[in-house]
Formats: C-alpha cells, sequence, structure tokens
C-alpha cells in the first residue's frame, strides 16, 4: 500500500535545549520505547539510563544531549506514524535536522545514531579547545546587521524577529552585553550551553563530522525537508551532506525555514521533547493548530 501523507501537516525536531532531568519517564510507556534501547546498542551509550535516571548536568552534556534528545524524538515520531497519515513537511532546528533526516528515511537509525554521536563528541572538544558560549538578545527594536560589527560575536541562531541567539568568545560576548541596547535590543541573557555553536569555534568539529559525511549512504523520501542553513526545501539526497556540514559552523535560520512552509500548512505537531519550537513558530506566523504532546498517552488521545 502507498504511503499516505497530510501535505497539511509539518512535524517539528527540537534541538539539545529542551532536556530536563527524567524527561523520558513520560514516554516510557510507548510502544516504541524500544527505538531507545536501539540507539544504546548502536552507540554504546546508556541512553535510557540518561533519559530516565541521569542527573541534569550529565543529560545536559553535548555528547549525552544531542542522543539523549534524538532518541526521544524517534520514540514520539513512530508514535506519531503508527497513527495514519504521515506529515509532508519536517523541519528539525540545529541536532533536530539529523532526527527529521532519519524520520524522512534519508538516513537510517544507525546511520543517523551514528552521526549524531561523532557530532555531540566533536563539539564537546571543540568547546573544550576554544572557550566559547551563547547569549540570546530580544526586543523588537533591532537589526541582525548591528550584532554582526561586534568582534568575536557571530549570529548563531535567528529563532524570529524578535530573537536571535549568538556565539561568541568570552570578551566578545561581554562586549555584547555593554552594547545591546544601544543596536535597539532589550535584553540580552547568557544561556547555559556547553560552547559557541553554530559559529567558526566549531571548526574542528565540522572536520569530524565531514569525515563520518563520507561513509554514509543515502535513502530516499517523499517528505520535504526545509535545511536550517538557507531555509530552502531540500527532499533529494545529493545536497544533505553539505548542508549538515555548513550547519555546525553557520547560523541556524529558523524563522527562513518557517516561512519556506507553504501557506497551505495548518498544523505543526512537535515531537519530544519539549515544546520550544511550537512557541517559536507561533510568534513567526499563524498555524490553525500547533500539538506539542509531552507524553506516550498524550500522543495517543491526539486526533490529526
Amino acid at each position: 500500500m502507498p504511503l499516505q501523507f497530510r501535505d497539511d501537516l509539518v512535524a517539528l525536531f527540537p534541538g539539545q535545549g529542551s532536556l530536563s532531568q527524567g524527561v523520558g519517564a513520560p514516554w516510557r510507556s510507548s510502544p516504541h520505547w524500544s527505538v531507545v534501547e536501539d540507539i544504546a546498542d548502536i552507540t554504546g551509550v546508556n541512553v535510557p539510563a540518561l533519559l530516565l535516571e541521569s542527573p541534569l548536568d550529565e543529560l545536559i552534556r553535548t555528547d549525552r544531549a544531542q542522543l539523549a534528545t534524538f532518541a526521544l524524538s524517534m520514540v514520539g515520531w513512530h508514535d506519531l506514524i503508527a497513527k495514519g497519515p504521515l506529515p509532508r513537511y519536517l523541519l528539525g532546528h540545529s541536532l533536530g535536522e539529523f532526527s527529521a533526516l532519519v524520520a524522512s528515511g534519508l538516513l537510517d537509525l544507525t546511520q543517523g545514531a551514528t552521526l549524531i554521536a561523532t557530532r555531540g563528541s566533536a563539539m564537546a572538544e571543540a568547546a573544550s579547545a576554544i572557550p566559547g558560549s551563547m547569549t540570546a538578545v530580544m526586543g523588537t527594536d533591532g537589526s541582525r546587521s548591528g550584532l554582526e560589527t561586534i568582534p568575536g560575536v557571530w549570529i548563531a541562531n535567528v529563532n524570529g524577529t524578535g530573537q536571535i541567539v549568538l556565539s561568541g568568545t568570552p570578551e566578545g560576548l561581554a562586549l555584547l552585553a555593554e552594547q545591546h541596547r544601544e543596536l535597539g535590543w532589550k535584553r540580552a541573557t547568557p544561556l547555559n550551553v556547553g560552547g559557541a555553536f553554530h559559529s567558526p569555534l566549531m571548526a574542528s568539529a565540522q572536520e569530524a563530522l565531514d569525515g563520518a559525511l563520507t561513509s554514509v549512504t543515502w535513502g530516499t523520501t517523499q517528505h520535504q525537508l526545509i535545511a536550517n542553513v538557507d531555509g530552502q526545501l531540500h527532499n533529494d539526497a545529493s545536497s544533505w551532506a553539505a548542508l549538515l556540514s555548513r550547519q555546525l559552523t553557520s547560523p541556524v535560520e529558523f524563522l527562513a525555514a518557517t516561512l519556506a512552509l507553504p501557506d497551505t500548512v495548518t498544523t505543526t505537531i512537535e515531537m519530544p521533547p519539549g515544546s520550544v519550537l511550537t512557541g517559536l513558530t507561533k510568534r513567526i506566523r499563524p498555524f490553525t493548530t500547533q500539538l506539542s504532546p509531552s507524553s506516550a498517552e498524550e500522543m495517543k488521545e491526539i486526533t490529526l
């Protein structure tokens, strides 16, 4: 039987910033929890323990958070597709782009888990080698161009017209804290992250990921995926290795990617964990229905 798709539906796949201690517990009853065990077997990382038992400081380590987030997103995805027609559109944020590629079939689970494990470890190593962090600026009066003039600071995530996340050196982010108001931004909030992600300070991680990408055998898909780095639709495999590589040192253009969804897309459903992307997309453009189930039971009760 041919696959059935919903052209009005987009599935959202979060990045690593949505985790909390015990975040996997509400999904433990899912009939697809076994995918977490599969990812543990593939990577040699005790992902079930991360999701159910580990203290928060262990869970949010860059080399652990990415696998944990991916695993829980895959549980939610399998729960969703068991319900009926598939979302035609898939949109991930940073790490979530890898989750979306596995969901689409362009990557299989083994390749996705392996790439994410490599990416997370390489990003953690890059962050240890060159200190850096991230700061979110908020407010509707600022401009992107002004932020790009601060030395040692790079735009990392464009999450909406009123929220941009920047990566930078400690010195650069200190200067940002001093100057953001005169550049038109109302608040500058330091983020509790392990490095200056999506910036040139991740160049060594990009090299490690590039090496892993050379061994990937890409599949095919009938989904439509939107890339972070260019905000464009890509449903063929030919461009994705370069897109994933660029993403490590380039901004996540989530605003542009959300606006690239056709107007016919009226419903969003966010994969676990969290509801960050539901909040971001809500502020970017109108949708009729936005869903972010927080447990396997909530997912079961959803009618699409």
